[in-house]
């Protein structure tokens, strides 16, 4: 095997571990973002029903 060769592999190699790093912390942070969202749609709905069940209460 030349020197090249093996550079290139050692090159491959060190790329798809980068690369699965980034996607794995990509992932992480869509799903972070995600989850966010989905709970802030929800307080916001649950703020609404509260407010609107005193409201009543107090008529």
């Amino acid at each position: 095997m030349k020197s090249s060769t093996v550079w290139t592999v050692i090159g491959v190699i060190v790329a798809i571990v980068i690369a699965w790093l980034l996607v794995n912390v990509l992932f992480s942070v869509i799903a972070f973002v995600a989850k966010f969202l989905i709970v802030a749609v929800v307080a916001v709905i649950v703020f609404f029903v509260l407010r609107a069940v005193f409201a009543r209460s107090r008529d």
